[in-house]
């Protein structure tokens, strides 16, 4: 007996959602895609066409971090679709995004870095 898919293995778990819900559930998707998608640009950005910073090196490291941040988004946006899916499936309470306090903290000490490595470069 060959594997199962996941499709399959999903179809198999629980009740049917109200399609409403499962076609939300897409969207939040889509939405953790374009946020990864948004931080691959912002690194390859800041890498491509920010000037040195005041610190040699500090640049590409940002740039590495908010690449990073994007891959990381990108692979856990799926695991996420699939756990509410299967919660809602179950009837279950929707399981928190675990990245998000990560992703807006991170986010957030990346930009502060930025901001005040260029006032600091352009003093």
């Amino acid at each position: 007996m060959g594997r199962v898919s996941w499709p399959t293995r999903l179809r198999d778990t629980g009740s049917d959602p109200d399609p409403r819900f499962s076609f939300a559930n897409e969207r939040t998707f889509l939405a953790w895609i374009r946020t990864a998608l948004a931080l691959l640009a912002g690194g390859i950005g800041l890498e491509a066409f920010a000037p040195e910073l005041a610190v040699p090196g500090l640049r590409q490291v940002l740039a590495a971090l908010l690449v990073l941040a994007g891959v990381a988004t990108s692979a856990l946006a799926f695991r996420r679709w699939l756990r509410s899916e299967v919660a809602m499936r179950e009837e279950r309470s929707l399981p928190p995004p675990r990245i998000a306090p990560w992703l807006s903290y991170g986010v957030a000490v990346i930009a502060l870095a930025v901001f005040v490595l260029v006032l600091v470069a352009n003093l």
